[in-house]
């Protein structure tokens, strides 16, 4: 497993080894597809997620999170409830694993003393304070990876990847990363054509030998490009569009300066640059000096 904390190794333990992995199949899904990760506690931008999807004739019943509906930001259970309103299927990332096991952090994957770990203990802790034990129950009881069938072909969504839930894949990982996940999903649910994941914040669609590998971005923090829009994507008729997402981020700023969150990410939000570096490989990096 990829540099985590041992509170998230013993709730992956109990979770995936010895309770097995949770399985949702949602059958045949022809129709236009809205596929997105981590609203982030992000609330304005969940509401205008929402508001596109209704924009292009996309109901819930075809809308996909691949998980982290909280983390970073202000508004968690705003966030929750929003998403549990919304109904749509949603696979179980790291922090809701971990915020419904009652873990001690997020296990996001990032190194021990990273200023993104350091980051992460305040807005973690806020979160598993202010919600309900509805709430946690709720995402202690999200599926694994979920299953459907599009235009003939069927995908499988996951969070980050299935031998470790919190591991960061990126368009320029190795070959043998797609290929070890991939035998992991048809290992625990059986051949897929594509697969759908989040987690690294970075939307992008890579071709492997056994299909495509399409990460759908998050809602709720820029792609570290400068820019304060996030990304979606959409899956109709077989391909796949990634769709930017405007929002209110000088109203998502404010959520996490009224809930007394840190600067990092609340920066984050309005410069479009994530406050570290760490987690990212250097080619996915910006130069200082590069940004705007």
């Amino acid at each position: 497993m990829g540099p985590q904390g041992a509170a998230f190794k013993s709730a992956i333990y109990r979770r995936h080894i010895m309770a097995g992995i949770r399985h949702l199949d949602l059958g045949i899904l022809d129709g236009p597809l809205v596929l997105f990760g981590g609203p982030y506690s992000n609330a304005q931008a969940l509401a205008a997620l929402i508001r596109a999807a209704q924009d292009i004739g996309v109901q819930s019943g075809q809308m996909i999170c691949t998980g982290d509906v909280v983390a970073y930001c202000g508004a968690p259970a705003r966030s929750v409830a929003q998403m549990r309103a919304l109904g749509c299927a949603v696979v179980a990332g790291n922090c809701e694993i971990q915020l419904g096991t009652g873990a001690a952090d997020c296990g996001c994957g990032f190194e021990d003393g990273s200023a993104c770990d350091l980051l992460s203990v305040g807005w973690y802790g806020f979160a598993s304070g202010v919600l309900s034990a509805a709430d946690k129950a709720w995402m202690a009881d999200l599926p694994d990876v979920i299953s459907f069938q599009h235009q003939g072909a069927r995908y499988a969504v996951i969070h980050g990847g299935l031998t470790d839930v919190a591991r960061f894949i990126w368009p320029t990982s190795r070959a043998e990363v797609f290929a070890q996940e991939w035998a992991a999903v048809e290992q625990a649910i059986g051949p897929v054509d594509h697969i759908i994941a989040g987690h690294a914040g970075v939307p992008f669609i890579t071709c492997t030998p056994q299909g495509r590998w399409i990460n759908a971005g998050v809602i709720g923090m820029p792609p570290h490009d400068g820019q304060q829009d996030t990304r979606f994507a959409v899956l109709e008729g077989g391909e796949v569009r990634i769709e930017n997402l405007p929002y209110d981020a000088q109203g998502a700023a404010d959520d996490m300066a009224q809930a007394g969150l840190p600067l990092g990410y609340r920066d984050g939000l309005l410069s479009g640059y994530w406050p570290s570096e760490d987690v990212l490989p250097e080619d996915l990096r910006v130069p200082p000096s590069a940004r705007g």
